[in-house]
């Protein structure tokens, strides 16, 4: 073995301290996302729901989405309990739609326009660029969040919007020319 093939096995097995938080907010900042507004309904028939920017697909067959929750939400434990919930991905006319469900707000639902997923009757959104009703498949803790993966039972994608964007900490949105104008195979 020579002293590379050594010292990067040397590296390999050293265990690391994690970068500080702010060198990791920066990093995970840089990383333009979409946002969505993940809902449910609780045990008493309440809706539910939250924005959430981390989101996306795992599995063609069967139909998987993540998305991440941080684990103290309550809406988080209601869709654990019902087992069920849908993702709806915010259009670029949404940004008060994501602030509304990023925020403390107790009735949220009266400050947007949505109806029972025509599936699984999760709250479904209307004007976004696409949701997703979905059935939970499996729950994965993850350090202060849960992974949520949700197998796809039902969704609709909405063909002239563009999607709300979420980049260094600000809303941003794609500029119309960057549509592509032809389908991609997802």
């Amino acid at each position: 073995m020579n002293a590379q093939n050594l010292m990067t096995e040397e590296l390999v097995t050293q265990e690391l301290a994690s970068v500080d938080l702010q060198t990791f907010r920066q990093v995970m900042a840089s990383f333009a996302s979409g946002i969505t507004v993940v809902t449910t309904v609780d045990g008493e028939g309440t809706p539910r729901g939250l924005t959430c920017s981390a989101f996306c697909s795992v599995s063609v067959d069967p139909p998987l989405l993540l998305s991440s929750i941080a684990s103290r939400s309550g809406s988080l434990q209601a869709i654990l309990e019902r087992g069920r919930f849908a993702v709806n991905i915010l259009s670029s006319r949404d940004e008060k739609t994501s602030q509304v469900f990023a925020s403390g707000t107790q009735d949220k639902f009266s400050r947007v326009r949505w109806e029972p997923g025509a599936t699984t009757g999760m709250p479904v959104l209307l004007g976004t660029t696409a949701h997703a009703e979905c059935e939970l498949d499996s729950a994965v803790r993850a350090g202060d969040h849960t992974l949520l993966l949700g197998r796809v039972v039902a969704g609709s994608a909405g063909v002239d919007t563009l999607p709300l964007t979420y980049w260094r900490s600000d809303y941003a949105q794609l500029a119309p020319g960057a549509r592509t104008t032809h389908p991609v195979a997802v």
